[in-house]
């Protein structure tokens, strides 16, 4: 099977999971609960946020929260759908093959990988590995998941692939190490954490 194609994240696409009230995916007290974490453990371990990338950044949640929380701090949005890209102004772009001069000292990656066939998936995991010199903020639905009935499958999107949890760490432990939460830290970056702070290799 196909990955899904740019096609399919038109201007219905956002109305339906993320401007309608009845139908939308995104909680806005959620996503604001979500980064307080995610940036309150990040100034924790004492990563460095300078420059923050968020791949397939949607209509960009994530933003105001960096611009909050990490104010020094450069924000750029890579989208692979056009048409939030003519909306927002975001970079075109795929988690599989976006490429930087440099890689960025946080990368968040939120609901993309399920879109993405086994292949795919495979170049994207080695792709945020190139792409983060810091920390990765990682989330997806696993098969798992929909298994343990978590996943509302009303409000879901059908497209999305089913692949199991181990899929995404095996892929994602290669260049990173687990924190728990969605948070992964770059075997390239040098702050310390403690046995019990990681999952085990």
């Amino acid at each position: 099977m196909e990955s899904v194609s740019a096609a399919a994240f038109d201007a219905s696409y956002y109305q339906r999971y993320y401007f309608d009230k009845k139908t939308k995916v995104a909680d806005p007290q959620h996503v604001e609960r979500l980064g307080a974490f995610v940036c309150a453990y990040l100034k924790y371990l004492r990563v460095p946020v300078r420059r923050v990338l968020d791949v397939g950044c949607g209509v960009g949640l994530w933003r105001d929260i960096v611009a909050r929380h990490f104010p020094q701090a450069s924000f750029h949005g890579v989208e692979f759908s056009e048409y939030l890209c003519g909306r927002f102004g975001w970079e075109r772009g795929s988690v599989v093959d976006y490429q930087a001069k440099k890689p960025f000292d946080f990368v968040i990656c939120q609901g993309v990988l399920a879109y993405l066939n086994p292949t795919d998936l495979k170049r994207a995991m080695r792709n945020l590995g190139t792409l983060s010199k810091g920390a990765l903020y990682v989330e997806v639905v696993a098969r798992e998941d929909y298994e343990r009935d978590i996943v509302d499958e009303d409000l879901t999107d059908p497209h999305l692939f089913r692949h199991r949890a181990e899929v995404y760490r095996g892929g994602l432990s290669r260049q990173f190490k687990e924190l728990g939460g969605g948070l992964w830290l770059s075997r390239r970056c040098d702050v310390p954490t403690f046995a019990l702070e990681c999952a085990a290799d």
